[in-house]
């Protein structure tokens, strides 16, 4: 469900104690101010303080939920809208905005319950109706819709959304007339909107009524120039036309508006064809595959497009790869035989031309089937443009398919280390992080305002970094070296990237200190940041990552091979020494996850929060571990948490996986 289906009203909740309310009422005054300015995640950080002090305050809940539905993160704002109703189970407006969650996640039944939950509390309110119309739509409860359209119309009469949605409904009960309608009474109510001329241009459309349905598009356009449906749509119109360069333009300023648009790319690659712009159209077609891998389309258009341009293999592969999604495309065993005739592979050539004569013949025995007849039907052609709504990973042959991202990694947060930097922020932000006296101690014994321990990159400029290593080295030469002496010059090695020295430098801290746990907690991350830097050297290995195959992680595409091992040791032996520290489990995890040992690595980070409950770093690298192991609910669960401990990071992860 679109985020536009939620109409968020702010309201002052009262409060008992006079002393709590000025509290309260500040930290709701900053967090709706925050959300109304669409700061979110600053929204969040203030509602995290007063439920920190106040775990009570069930508005907080609410309001948290709708900022974490805001940036995507549904399953996020799923349980803090259930503490809210937990905590006021008349709470009617949570019951609401969880149901309209529930419904974006696909979980229907449950978001059905929640709004019936909601009207029989307040029957009188207009919203739910709406919402669960919009939900049974999406459900394709198309009567039931209608109904709850009505209610909503009985008190709202100038929401043009309500009666373009129950047109919607009408037009998949082929009451074409009352969708007609609607549609027209959504316009009237509301001229400026360029969704109620979409829907009617479509219908006109649909009737071959092509001069009406341009106008429509036009108003379309000139209400809302930013809109891609628009332009699309009226793509469509031009192709029917016999208006091809105006077509293309339209499709052309929809991929300026969205880049990623597959459907928009497979049919100006169709178009492109059809006027012999073969190169460009095959351009498209590569996208398409770039965009939607699993699209039989593309590969069966893309090979006969190959063809016509002479590049006979590539063109028998790609019908070879539609014919591994579909092994009943008979039309693709017959452009693959043909295509093997011509490369003299006749008994191939032979066996494809059988296999689709016995498709075709399966096909003629059920004319009544029209899925099958999709991919048997050889008189059917492919080059019909799509319309804007059309799924094309599936495409017409209705096939369900695993989504896929774009994005093949998905980066660890790094490891904690005692390192040199001048923010100040960081510090701060680190001391509250975790309390560890033994690590505040060692930071005192060190005696230097520059150290703290982070994962972020050192603020410090590289002049200033090589100047303290330059002064640390001087300083070593000069009457005995002290382990505190030796533990920063390691540092700064590592920081201007003289590893080997810094490991060195390390080992001899070791000599002087073989009980200090931080030692062997910065040596594993040097000889981690060492290991990555040279793979990257060698192949552009990507640093402290999560590769798509586990089995490959630690091999190049040449014969070295990396391994974490002695860093891994490192990280034991620190946790020996201080079983306390959340940082050393955590770094540990990470390493063991570049392993290739999840299960470990899980294990590591789990007990790395249970040190440190608001170990956010801890929580997002989890989120991802489980992502990565399938159990993607539960990941993102962690992520939620990660976002709302203020990594920026979880926000992007969510949106891939709740889409």
């Amino acid at each position: 469900m679109r985020k536009a289906v939620i109409a968020i009203l702010f309201v002052l909740f009262a409060t008992t104690s006079v002393v709590a309310q000025y509290n309260r009422d500040y930290f709701f005054y900053v967090g709706r101010r925050q959300m109304m300015d669409n700061n979110f995640k600053e929204a969040i950080r203030t509602l995290n303080v007063l439920l920190r002090f106040d775990d009570k305050a069930y508005e907080g809940y609410f309001l948290r939920g709708i900022a974490k539905y805001n940036l995507d993160d549904l399953l996020g704002a799923e349980a803090d809208f259930t503490e809210a109703i937990d905590k006021n189970p008349v709470f009617t407006t949570a019951f609401t905005y969880r149901a309209i969650t529930r419904s974006r996640l696909g979980n229907y039944d449950d978001a059905l319950s929640d709004f019936r939950e909601a009207i029989e509390l307040r029957p009188d309110l207009p919203n739910p109706y709406y919402s669960r119309g919009v939900t049974r739509l999406l459900n394709q409860q198309f009567e039931e819709a209608i109904e709850d359209f009505n209610n909503f119309i009985r008190y709202e009469k100038k929401v043009a959304d309500a009666y373009i949605n129950r047109g919607v409904c009408h037009l998949y009960l082929k009451d074409t007339v009352r969708a007609y309608a609607d549609f027209d009474l959504g316009i009237r109510t509301n001229r400026e909107s360029p969704m109620g001329y979409n829907r009617r241009g479509v219908l006109l459309m649909q009737q071959n009524r092509l001069e009406e349905a341009e106008r429509d598009f036009d108003m379309a356009v000139k209400c809302d120039s930013m809109l891609p449906m628009s332009y699309f749509n009226r793509a469509l119109v031009y192709n029917e036309t016999n208006r091809p360069m105006q077509s293309l333009a339209d499709l052309d300023r929809v991929i300026q508006l969205d880049s990623t648009s597959s459907i928009t790319y497979f049919n100006r690659a169709i178009i492109r064809s059809r006027i012999g712009d073969y190169n460009r159209a095959l351009e498209d077609y590569n996208k398409v595959a770039q965009y939607s891998p699993d699209n039989v389309l593309v590969y069966y258009n893309r090979a006969i497009l190959y063809q016509q341009l002479g590049e006979i293999e590539r063109a028998k592969n790609d019908y070879t790869k539609a014919i591994e999604l579909y092994p009943d495309f008979a039309n693709a065993y017959l452009g693959r035989s043909y295509l093997r005739h011509l490369l003299r592979d006749y008994k191939g050539s032979r066996s494809d031309k059988q296999i689709a004569e016995r498709k075709i013949a399966e096909y003629k025995s059920r004319l009544n089937d029209t899925t099958y007849s999709i991919y048997a039907d050889t008189t059917r052609r492919f080059d019909k443009l799509l319309s804007f709504e059309s799924k094309l990973a599936g495409s017409s042959f209705e096939r369900i398919t695993s989504r896929r991202t774009n994005n093949e990694k998905m980066a660890l947060l790094p490891l904690f280390k005692f390192t040199f930097t001048q923010d100040s922020v960081e510090q701060t932000a680190t001391a509250s992080k975790f309390h560890s006296q033994r690590a505040e101690d060692f930071l005192k014994r060190l005696d230097n305002p520059l150290i703290a321990v982070s994962c972020r990159e050192s603020s410090l400029a590289p002049d200033s970094l090589v100047a303290i290593n330059r002064r640390l080295k001087q300083s070593t030469k000069v009457g005995t070296t002290t382990f505190e002496q030796l533990f920063q010059l390691a540092i700064s090695e590592s920081l201007v990237k003289q590893y080997t020295n810094a490991v060195n430098t390390y080992t001899a801290a070791i000599q002087v200190s073989p009980t200090n746990p931080f030692v062997y907690l910065n040596r594993a991350a040097t000889q981690a940041e060492m290991i990555d830097f040279i793979s990257s050297i060698d192949n552009g290995y990507q640093r402290i990552s999560i590769e798509s195959d586990p089995a490959r992680q630690l091999h190049n595409r040449s014969t070295r091979t990396y391994n974490y091992d002695e860093a891994i040791a490192d990280l034991t032996k620190a946790i020996k020494l201080h079983s306390g520290f959340a940082y050393a489990y955590y770094n540990r995890a990470n390493l063991l996850a570049l392993s290739g040992k999840f299960p470990e690595a899980y294990d590591d980070y789990t007990k790395a929060i249970e040190l440190n409950p608001h170990f956010a770093e801890a929580y997002y690298n989890r989120g991802l571990i489980q992502i990565y192991m399938k159990d993607t609910r539960k990941g993102c669960l962690d992520i939620s948490k990660a976002g709302e401990l203020g990594i920026e990071e979880a926000y992007e992860v969510l949106k891939t996986y709740t889409k």
